[in-house]
């Protein structure tokens, strides 16, 4: 484990009102004519670092022009570590103000060491991320402060700059080439023009907006020969006060110093032996940090913990299948709970006022043969509403009871307020694996709508509960029994997007998508897959993607964008019109949010397989997409 710091700067903050101390810059002094220890450090900082000192009537107060230090600066001489190499604070600020004739020279006006360190203070809390400041992230659009841009899961930015009468002037600011092969599914945060990646398998990089220039790295070593699916994955992190989360593919949660990189903790949540692990971003809400578990494909009996954010001492733990004794259990025959999934890999959202989370779970196991566990199975494929304090589930709604198709309902529920059957509701929305697109009312869990959003044969409708009123003969067999849609379901967990403006959801979806499912025996096995069967794609049959805008309320087709081939690329919206996504061939671009027309697009020369942000840097709008083995920036040229 380690985290290496890079000299390079980033962030910077806007110019107040104050006034400046106006003297002559000195002369660099080399090293050995500095003063000694940290006190002749700061002294000597006070020399040359061009500090802006404002005063009023309580006292002294900071800014400096035209740009802050940047956090990692302000780290360096507390957090160096034994071998580490030693930095000069003094040598990084020159570094970092140097060359720049407009900064005052604040020594020769007398100012103290004591006013030197109010000032730094004031800096290091401009770089917290405090709760309230990710509830209220829509009040600062140039961030991205959490995995879905909001609590609300919407993945949308209300930046402006960008839209359809100039986007076709969009071109590449910058790429950061990720270190390690494999898919590339990160979601950055975005603070004060830093950006915050996780590569894979277990690193966490943070990188300068305004160059991806990295200014420090931090890698965990990874066990081998982890038993699990999909490959060592992971789509990124969360972010409270001065820490980041990430969750490891050992089913580890690590915090780390958002300054510096430099571990502050690290928990154990699973074990990875018998295929616990974790893809997925980590929810920060109030002073907890809510994680999932994955790894349902494998036989584990899934669960959603929180642990607090400042030691990382277990909260509260929610399991997804329940126990004997516990409501629920009577749904799994014998004890086929033991091994029932419904794991937790994709992030969740929150209602801060309803103080309840959302999380969607995954299939049951087997995924295939329904044989060994008779009943609904749940809350697997399911809509969990939990209490964000206690853990206790509040509500649930299952998509698909009794799932034997894979078709895992981990999709990003969307919080939206609106009006259904004329009555005004706190709506959740979610456009699921199975087909169909729901409407629920988020405080009490009432199905309100829902309708099929891609093909689907599997059934007639759905009942007045939003329960799936099953055809015949669409179960896996020995023989294959062909299903609309295909294991990888109508969409995934690539994200979609709600725009306030035009009230529309849009979705990645995959369209004539059918396969033929198989059943086999299954048995489970420690560290073995356990599925019970498996899918056959048709000969001849080639599956579309598209982007589709739907009627929030109601689920209707506004308008799509179809691909050549199902994409699993997120999706982006923004306040100045436009829809990004990207396409399994390369392809990232930006459509009219209002009518699906495609205005702009860039061939990154690699499969995207990640979700779209959008911030400022230097209050200029940039979009970021990870594409292939890299991280595309792009801005207005």
């Amino acid at each position: 484990m380690s985290a290496s710091l890079d000299r390079r700067p980033v962030v910077r903050l806007a110019e107040g009102s104050c006034e400046e101390i106006k003297t002559q810059r000195k002369n660099r002094l080399p090293s050995t004519q500095r003063g000694g220890g940290a006190e002749g450090e700061f002294r000597n900082m006070a020399k040359c670092l061009p500090l802006r000192v404002c005063r009023d009537s309580s006292g002294f107060s900071s800014q400096t022009p035209h740009r802050a230090p940047p956090p990692h600066l302000l780290a360096l001489s507390t957090s160096r570590g034994r071998g580490e190499p030693k930095f000069s604070i003094f040598s990084q600020f020159q570094r970092y103000y140097g060359g720049s004739s407009a900064f005052a020279d604040c020594g020769a006006a007398s100012v103290t060491l004591v006013t030197l360190l109010l000032c730094l203070l004031a800096q290091v809390t401009l770089g917290q991320v405090p709760y309230e400041r990710i509830r209220r992230a829509e009040s600062e659009p140039g961030n991205w402060l959490t995995y879905s841009g909001n609590y609300q899961g919407h993945r949308h930015s209300l930046l402006a700059q960008i839209n359809p009468g100039n986007v076709a002037r969009l071109k590449p600011a910058w790429v950061y080439q990720i270190r390690d092969a494999g898919k590339v599914e990160t979601s950055p945060i975005v603070l004060d023009g830093v950006l915050y990646i996780t590569e894979k398998p277990n690193v966490v990089t943070a990188l300068d907006g305004r160059t991806g220039r990295p200014l420090w790295s931090y890698r965990r070593a990874l066990p081998t020969g982890i038993p699990a699916c999909c490959g060592p994955v992971n789509r990124g992190l969360a972010i409270l006060d001065d820490m980041l989360f990430l969750g490891t593919y050992d089913a580890h949660l690590v915090a780390l110093d958002l300054r510096t990189g430099a571990e502050r903790w690290d928990v154990t949540v699973g074990d990875y032996k018998i295929s616990h692990t974790i893809t997925v971003a980590p929810l920060a809400v109030k002073d907890k940090i809510v994680v999932g578990i994955a790894g349902g494909d494998w036989g584990i009996r899934g669960f959603l913990d929180a642990y607090d954010a400042k030691t990382g001492k277990r909260c509260w733990r929610l399991w997804t299948v329940p126990a004997p004794g516990e409501p629920g259990n009577e749904t799994w025959a014998g004890d086929s709970w033991k091994t029932g999934g419904a794991t937790t890999w994709v992030t969740g959202s929150y209602d801060p006022e309803l103080n309840l989370i959302y999380w969607g779970t995954g299939n049951p196991g087997p995924d295939y043969n329904g044989d060994v566990r008779a009943g609904d199975n749940l809350y697997s494929d399911s809509l969990l509403a939990i209490d964000a304090d206690s853990g206790k589930l509040r509500w649930h709604f299952q998509f698909t009871p009794h799932d034997v198709h894979d078709w895992d309902s981990s999709q990003v529920p969307v919080l939206m307020d609106g009006v259904v059957h004329g009555r005004a509701r706190k709506l959740v929305l979610q456009a699921n694996r199975n087909a169909f697109y729901y409407v629920l009312d988020r405080a009490t869990g009432e199905f309100l709508s829902g309708r099929p959003f891609v093909k689907q044969t599997w059934a007639s409708g759905l009942d007045a509960r939003g329960r799936p009123i099953l055809l015949p003969n669409t179960e896996p067999t020995p023989e294959g029994t062909l299903v609309y849609p295909g294991l990888g379901g109508g969409t995934n967990w690539f994200s979609p997007s709600y725009s306030p403006s035009t009230r529309l959801f849009y979705v990645p979806a995959q369209e004539d998508y059918g396969q033929v499912y198989y059943k086999l025996k299954a048995e489970y096995k420690p560290g073995n897959i356990f599925e019970g069967g498996g899918t056959r794609n048709l000969a001849g049959v080639e599956p579309y993607g598209a982007v589709k805008a739907l009627e929030s309320e109601t689920g209707k087709l506004r308008w799509e964008f179809k691909l050549h081939a199902p994409s699993s690329a997120g999706v982006l919206s923004t306040a100045g019109g436009l829809v990004f996504s990207g396409s399994r061939e390369g392809w990232f671009f930006g459509l009219d949010a209002e009518s699906g027309k495609p205005l702009w697009r860039f061939q990154t020369g690699g499969q995207i397989t990640a979700n779209p942000v959008s911030f400022l840097v230097d209050q200029k709008q940039h979009v970021a997409i990870a594409a292939g083995q890299a991280l595309f920036v792009f801005a207005i040229e």
